[in-house]
Order: structure tokens, then C-alpha cells, then sequence
């Protein structure tokens, strides 16, 4: 059976024509799209625990501005990655938690620590040599 893995490596490897090619990528760049930008994959993260109040977010991610903090919840709320829940209480209490589908991020954030980190080593080097 091909993995995704194996798939990747055919399109890459292959002399594919820029028709294919750029079919093929369509996913990839759907992708970057909308976990692009400097904050979407920390407040996934902050959420991979448990569900959180914004306050909770905005505290958990260093820098981060409540109007940014605002729009990123919103556009991963639209991408289905993240829900908006509304408490019946005074005054409403807000949570917001992961959908089952942004848990399917889980082996591409952790594919993504792990390039970064040999990215830096090749770039910054083993600086105690």
C-alpha cells in the first residue's frame, strides 16, 4: 500500500508535466493557506488539551494581540478547525475547542517540528563544536 509519504515522493522525483504537477500541489497550497500566518498552529496547540476561554488562549501564546487572537479564531472556526461555544450564563461564557477534524493536523504539526529542527541544525549548525 503507497503512503502519502511515497506519493509526495513520486510527484517530486517524477518529470511530471506542469498540468499534473500543479494538480498535484493544489492540496499542499489549500494547506498553507489556511494554517498560514505566524498564530494558527499555536492556538491549535493551546487547544490540544483541553477547550479554553480567549483569555486562556491569549495568555498561552506570547505576543499575541486580542484583535489578532480574534480574527485567527474566526478564520479557523470557518475552516472547521476550531468551534465557538456559547454558555447560557451572565455574563455568556465563551470556550473554544478542536474539532475532531483539526486533530488530523496532529502528524503534519509534529512532521513540522521535526523538519524544523534539522532545518536549524543545518542552518545554524551544533554551535557547542
Amino acid at each position: 500500500m503507497e503512503t502519502k509519504a511515497d506519493i509526495i515522493n513520486e510527484i517530486v522525483e517524477k518529470d511530471c508535466k506542469p498540468k499534473e504537477c500543479m494538480a498535484a500541489l493544489l492540496p499542499v497550497r489549500d494547506a498553507l493557506e489556511i494554517l498560514s500566518g505566524r498564530w494558527k498552529l499555536p492556538i491549535l496547540i493551546a487547544l490540544s488539551d483541553r477547550p479554553k476561554r480567549f483569555k486562556e488562549i491569549s495568555k498561552d501564546i506570547n505576543g499575541i494581540t486580542d484583535k489578532m487572537l480574534s480574527k485567527e479564531l474566526k478564520d479557523l472556526e470557518i475552516n472547521k478547525l476550531v468551534i465557538r461555544t456559547v454558555y447560557d450564563t451572565f455574563p455568556p461564557t465563551v470556550e473554544y475547542s478542536r474539532t475532531e477534524h483539526s486533530k488530523s493536523l496532529t502528524n503534519v504539526i509534529m512532521a513540522l517540528k521535526d523538519w524544523g529542527t534539522l532545518h536549524r541544525k543545518e542552518i545554524i549548525g551544533n554551535r557547542n563544536e
